[in-house]
């Protein structure tokens, strides 16, 4: 069973003060991550690159007992992240990082490494420097972040990013410029008569047969089957 540690009850009183909000796809996100992380037989060292306030690496600590290198460059969501961190009962496994991931000098590879980086590229930004930072392309882009888990993922690791569906082209080319693939493309849609919003993607350095899936969020305004079995680990009522 899960621990009942954390609920997104609690974590949204939690970020009434952040800058960041925790939405649907990102909760998605990092159940799906979690989930996928726990069925692997395997030595589990996590990085967590642009890790905001705390919620991937809160929601995959909850299901598995890894550790986890949380990163984050803005300084008001690291210090909000401490205060969530504080508030876990598993806070011990998982160790928060001021810093640029960039820059940053790792002592380990890492045998998953899992991003909600930046979204939107060339797209009308707000006038809010901390929230561009965090939604658009000015402190790390995409062939980046590609750069980093080529240099830190493990030989047989794994990596997971989540981002809008219309950067798909964008992720597998700069997949192919560092030499890493993509294997799995999970397609979000909000409802069955819309069009894929969101998509997450999981790749390694081996080649392979690209999976194609898709997770509909609700059919007929209730919530799907495949959305409540990710979810209902971490909501009180769902």
């Amino acid at each position: 069973m899960p621990n009942p540690y954390f609920h997104f009850r609690q974590f949204s009183i939690w970020h009434d003060r952040c800058s960041m909000k925790v939405t649907t796809d990102s909760c998605l996100f990092g159940a799906w991550i979690a989930a996928d992380i726990l069925k692997q037989h395997k030595e589990k060292n996590i990085l967590d690159i642009g890790s905001g306030s705390g919620l991937l690496s809160l929601m995959v600590a909850q299901q598995n007992t890894s550790p986890i290198d949380a990163i984050e460059i803005q300084e008001s969501d690291y210090l909000q992240s401490l205060e969530n961190l504080s508030s876990a009962n598993f806070t011990h496994r998982i160790t928060a990082h001021y810093a640029d991931a960039s820059h940053f000098v790792f002592d380990k590879q890492y045998d998953f490494i899992i991003s909600n980086p930046p979204f939107y590229q060339n797209d009308l930004k707000g006038s809010k420097s901390t929230k561009n930072i965090a939604h658009h392309e000015e402190g790390l882009t995409l062939l980046d972040l590609a750069k980093i888990i080529k240099n830190n993922l493990s030989s047989d690791g794994w990596f997971y990013w989540l981002l809008p569906a219309k950067r798909t082209n964008d992720v597998m080319a700069h997949a192919r410029e560092n030499n890493v693939f993509i294997n799995k493309i999970i397609r979000v849609h909000q409802t069955e008569n819309h069009s894929p919003f969101r998509i997450m993607v999981r790749g390694s350095f081996h080649s392979s047969d690209l999976e194609e899936e898709q997770i509909i969020i609700k059919y007929q305004n209730e919530y799907s089957d495949t959305f409540r079995r990710l979810l209902l680990p971490y909501y009180l009522n769902l």
